[in-house]
């Protein structure tokens, strides 16, 4: 490499509060060179760290991880023995996914003092998880402040919402002064889903407008119209729209007070219920949706009762950004449950050719890894399966903006 000249390689780390997942990849290819987790961070008794080479086996080991220094530096000892080090001038940049951007960052940002100082002013958005975002870029910096850090946001592919879909209507001065509006989360998986999608149709994405269903423990909704979304069912926090594993999604505001009301709950209590302790784990007591299947197969009536309303909640999204959107070129579903549950995908999708989506029954329950269509060739909007990849999207985005 001639100097000044940057490799081809990107490391994406997703900064949580107790793991760092990790993913070396090379964007020639693009291909994964290294895969990777380590856990417990800062907890009593030995992290855990797995590490997969490319094309190797993976290794496991317990080792003290006591903050998220230690943490990446574990990880970067096990890339180095691979030949893969962070010090090798191959390495172009770091991707962080940073949960919550707020209005300020619109697009992937090369993170330096005044930047992080700004994610930092943003805790109150997301107190659990840009705390442990900045957490790993400081230390990334530290282990090599040659190498650009670029900090690329789960909000900011929402940011093209208009304001009278992103604005509450609660009075304005509060609004404002709380910073309190529809931001949106998961924009990494919308953003490449939905390209991908238009991929898959052999379309530019500017010509094509997609649902997309994220359906993981944490689901969300958006409606994409030439590549920019409009709309999305997460708000202020990732508690708002679908039902999720553990999260209730929609709710009557006055619930809340209800609670504290009649059952003297404090708002850490109702925090903790409608996010830990409601939706499918709520409803059912399993959060699992392949459990769930297997119960209601039984003819368990709670989890079909859970199911029941899961699908109700996706049928109404569905129906709703039909009318955002006006016309719909595909239905996408993502996440672990949009991808590996036939069952979801039918339910959702039952009764709906007056929209325009029908599925293929043999086309939905053949295994499949890849992209593809499980709606007939004549169906006039076509129902998509697209394994999201929130970490190539971070990785694209990183080298696009300092890759040469």
């Amino acid at each position: 490499m001639t100097p000044g000249q940057r490799g081809n390689r990107v490391l994406v780390l997703n900064s949580g509060s107790s793991s760092v997942k990790y993913q070396l990849l090379d964007m020639a290819g693009p291909t994964r060179l290294a895969v990777g987790l380590v856990e417990r961070i800062g907890e009593r008794g030995p992290g855990l760290l797995r590490h997969t080479p490319g094309e190797g086996d993976t290794r496991e080991r317990e080792l003290p991880v006591p903050d998220h220094r230690a943490a990446l530096e574990a990880a970067a000892g096990e890339l180095a023995a691979d030949g893969l080090g962070l010090d090798a001038p191959e390495l172009a940049a770091v991707g962080h996914r940073v949960v919550h951007g707020g209005r300020s960052f619109t697009e992937p940002t090369v993170v330096d003092d005044a930047v992080l100082a700004e994610i930092e002013r943003l805790v109150p958005l997301a107190p659990l998880h840009n705390p442990a975002n900045v957490a790993g870029i400081r230390t990334a910096m530290a282990l090599n402040p040659d190498v650009p850090q670029v900090a690329v946001f789960d909000t900011a592919f929402h940011t093209t919402i208009p304001e009278h879909a992103a604005r509450y209507a609660i009075d304005v001065r509060t609004a404002e002064e709380h910073r309190i509006r529809r931001y949106g989360f998961h924009g990494t998986s919308h953003a490449y889903v939905s390209r991908r999608t238009a991929a898959l149709l052999g379309r530019d994405p500017a010509e094509v407008n997609v649902i997309v269903l994220h359906l993981g423990n944490g689901a969300s909704a958006s409606a994409v119209a030439g590549g920019r979304c409009v709309e999305t069912s997460m708000g202020l926090t990732p508690l708002e729209g679908l039902v999720m594993g553990t999260r209730s999604g929609d709710i009557d505001p006055a619930v809340v007070f209800h609670l504290a009301r009649v059952a003297g709950m404090s708002a850490d209590e109702v925090d903790a219920l409608l996010n830990q302790r409601s939706g499918l784990a709520g409803l059912c007591g399993d959060n699992d949706m392949r459990e769930i299947l297997r119960r209601v197969e039984e003819g368990d009536g709670e989890a079909r009762l859970a199911f029941d309303i899961y699908i109700h909640r996706l049928r109404k999204y569905i129906g709703a950004y039909t009318a955002v959107l006006g016309r719909v070129d595909a239905l996408a579903f993502t996440a672990g449950v949009g991808e590996n549950a036939a069952p979801v995908r039918a339910a959702a999708v039952a009764g709906l050719t007056g929209l325009g989506l029908e599925i293929d029954e043999r086309l939905n329950t053949a295994r499949g890894r890849g992209a593809r269509l499980i709606s007939p060739e004549y169906a006039r909007v076509a129902v998509a399966v697209v394994p999201t990849d929130e970490e190539l999207e971070i990785a694209t985005q990183a080298f696009a903006l300092v890759g040469v």
